[in-house]
């Protein structure tokens, strides 16, 4: 077997890489270079900089793995990979406790002017008076995100006497009661902190996340910090918060563009910055290429990796089944994810019919990585699924029927939240994915992509017209609509298929019409 490293990793992970393969090390290869030689090479081993592209993939032959040394995955063609057998995996927790370290690192700097008295001083200037900082005992840490790092984070914080509190729909009551953190909504957790401090990964749903409208609610003595992703922040509206005193400071580790030597953040004295250092010790960049080195070893002997983050191995038989019922547990645990209200405390994922005679593992996997797409770095599958659901207080319960009375087979999705029950319920139909159930509501919803509008009401006369006059006067088009009710009269759900999304003030016009109940936007 023969690795290729295309950039650095610690030789404790070279080590142990070359106890069982040839290992190539060469650095600081363009593209074509890499495409070049690839084909000669049955793992590749990255971190953020190079880019494995459809191609470089195309062009590795042998290659069995890729493996990123490091969290994020997304300089590497996913799905190219899977497509081709290739096994992709990282080191989701390696960097862990350097990165919840740099974040309380941050967090001090910022209530005591580090930075800025030490260049100050250096510069010949000897000024306390301009320094004076606040203490972080007895001030509230809002945590946005509980996962790995920021759970890591809450317990070093609570060994500073600071009062805890986080957002975090994705975490249970319970994993957050045993890190003594007080789960909150988004915008009590702005307007409570005094120091704010961001763990989550970039998604659609998490971009901007804290922008002009969210940073008109803090405090103006509140401090932030950003060691997770650049994309996170509207840079521009942080900096004028920060010029209008309405932000007292800010810590940022990363950046909308990396690597940069140019950003308005570095224009302002009340702005902390480093270079992406969260991950940057010599104890994480150990674990990391240790972690990545064993799972390439496992893969080549035929074993499953710890962190794979692509597609599960499914024997074919099995796979004949149950490929077009992977799509279905996906898109139901999107759903689920989106409609729900609450914290999340418990997943049961029931299968009926033909699909229960199998090997329903990879199906839950698929439920699971639907569910935590927005809000967790791992690509959950076949590997990690478990593991990924236990580090977030959720309990997953898996029910099989060998009938079912209304179709071949059904997968159906019940989410348990601290506000109620959440049930999702899907099968295929002639090869494609239908979802069937909402609820207590039985519809029929093929979930194309695109935006869809989900609208509890009153089943009278004249309410679906009041609600396509608001979607027509904002020139949304309506491919399609689907409604349930639950007796002539009653209550109703009803569902749209539109060709472009609605904004807040159409959102807010439909429920203002008389026997609207609630109005949600879900993207498929």
């Amino acid at each position: 077997m023969k690795v290729l490293i295309a950039e650095p990793i610690s030789d404790e992970g070279i080590d142990i890489l070359r106890s069982y393969a040839q290992v190539d090390i060469k650095l600081g290869l363009k593209p074509e270079e890499i495409i070049s030689i690839i084909g000669d090479y049955e793992a590749l081993v990255v971190r953020s900089q190079t880019q494995v592209s459809a191609k470089v993939i195309q062009a590795g032959e042998k290659l069995q793995v890729i493996a990123r040394a490091g969290v994020s995955v997304d300089n590497i063609d996913i799905e190219e990979a899977t497509r081709r057998g290739i096994a992709v995996v990282h080191a989701p927790t390696g960097n862990t406790i350097s990165a919840a370290e740099h974040t309380i690192a941050l967090m001090l700097c910022l209530a005591r002017h580090i930075p800025q008295a030490s260049a100050m001083l250096k510069s010949g200037i000897w000024r306390r008076s301009d320094f004076m900082g606040t203490e972080v005992r007895n001030k509230t840490l809002g945590i946005i995100g509980l996962g790995n790092v920021g759970s890591e984070v809450a317990r070093r914080a609570r060994g500073l006497e600071m009062k805890l509190i986080a957002y975090d729909p994705f975490i249970s009551v319970d994993h957050a009661h045993n890190l003594q953190v007080e789960l909150v909504s988004l915008e009590r957790l702005l307007k409570e902190s005094d120091f704010i401090s961001l763990h989550l990964p970039l998604t659609k749903s998490t971009r901007r996340l804290i922008g002009a409208k969210e940073l008109s609610l803090v405090k103006p003595t509140v401090r932030i910090i950003n060691t997770a992703r650049g994309g996170l922040i509207d840079e521009q509206a942080l900096v004028r918060a920060i010029k209008e005193k309405r932000v007292a400071g800010a810590a940022i580790d990363v950046f909308s563009i990396e690597p940069t030597t140019e950003s308005t953040l570095f224009e302002n004295d009340n702005v902390i910055v480093t270079p992406h250092l969260g991950a940057s010790t010599t104890e994480a960049q150990v674990v990391v290429a240790k972690d990545v080195a064993n799972q390439i070893i496992d893969i080549f002997k035929g074993q499953p990796a710890r962190y794979s983050v692509n597609a599960p191995f499914v024997s074919a038989e099995t796979l004949s089944v149950l490929a077009p019922f992977i799509k279905v547990a996906a898109t139901a645990g999107k759903l689920v994810s989106q409609l729900a209200e609450g914290q999340m405390n418990a997943i049961q994922v029931k299968y009926e019919g033909e699909i229960s005679n199998y090997d329903t593992n990879a199906l839950k996997a698929s439920v699971l990585g639907g569910l935590l797409e927005e809000i967790s770095e791992e690509r959950v599958n076949l590997v990690n699924a478990n593991i990924v659901a236990a580090r977030r207080g959720l309990t997953v319960v898996e029910q099989k029927e060998a009938t079912c009375e209304n179709y071949a087979s059904l997968i159906s999705i019940e989410a348990t939240t601290s506000t109620g029950v959440t049930v999702v319920a899907g099968t295929v139909i002639r090869g494609e994915s239908h979802i069937v159930r909402v609820n207590n509501y039985w519809l029929d919803i093929v979930p194309t992509g695109g935006y869809f509008l989900f609208s509890d009401h009153l089943d009278r006369p004249g309410l679906i017209s009041a609600v396509s006059k608001v979607t027509g006067d904002a020139d949304v088009n309506i491919s399609s609509m689907h409604v349930g009710r639950l007796k002539p009269r009653g209550q109703a759900l009803m569902v749209l298929a539109l060709d472009e999304p609605l904004f807040e003030e159409q959102l807010q016009q439909i429920l203002s019409i008389p026997d609207v109940y609630s109005t949600k936007l879900i993207k498929l």
